[in-house]
């Protein structure tokens, strides 16, 4: 925006020094801004200092209001659902019932229910039983001679060597070795 200079404020006044104190040099002559008719850019006067009271106000008042809330909050309730058991707790509706449905469940649940009993009392079942038991007690037993073995090399635990010769020491190692490899 061209302007004259009346209550505007030019973009050059913050950033240069007065028009009378501006001298430029042009081909080694020198002249002063005066004497050059070039536009200057203002920018119309919307921002006005506004007092130190008035800008401390601005400041402090939402300084004051952010501690206030800070300090004097009381605890939320949980508001009207507080007292509300919830949706579950309401029974839904009842279905009405069709006999064909019915009996044909009623059937299915004695048929499950015959299945179960012939499945439990099967030879199938007794011999897989037996074979998790007797591999249960044999996987114990390996672990236990990995750790006693473990326990020899190193000379701590139950089977530890401390005291042995070092002979000893060895064919203990060695029928341990062996009866894992078994």
């Amino acid at each position: 925006m061209l302007s004259s200079r009346s209550s505007s404020v030019a973009l050059h006044d913050y950033l240069s020094p007065p028009i009378s104190q501006r001298i430029w040099k042009s081909n080694g002559r020198r002249f002063k801004a005066s004497d050059s008719p070039k536009p200057t850019f203002v920018l119309s006067s919307t921002h006005t200092r506004l007092p130190l009271s008035s800008r401390a106000l601005t400041v402090a008042i939402p300084i004051a209001t952010s501690i206030s809330v800070l300090l004097w909050t009381t605890p939320v309730n949980a508001g009207f659902l507080s007292g509300f058991t919830g949706l579950e707790s309401v029974p839904g509706p009842q279905l009405p019932e069709i006999d064909f449905l019915k009996k044909w469940n009623d059937e299915n649940q004695k048929k499950y229910a015959e299945f179960d009993s012939r499945f439990k009392q099967s030879t199938v079942l007794k011999e897989l039983l037996e074979k998790s038991k007797l591999n249960k007690e044999r996987n114990k037993r390996e672990i236990q001679d990995k750790y006693c073995l473990r326990g020899a090399e190193w000379g701590v635990g139950d089977c530890s060597t401390q005291g042995m010769t070092a002979e000893e020491r060895d064919t203990f190692i060695e029928t341990l070795k062996k009866k894992i490899k078994e």
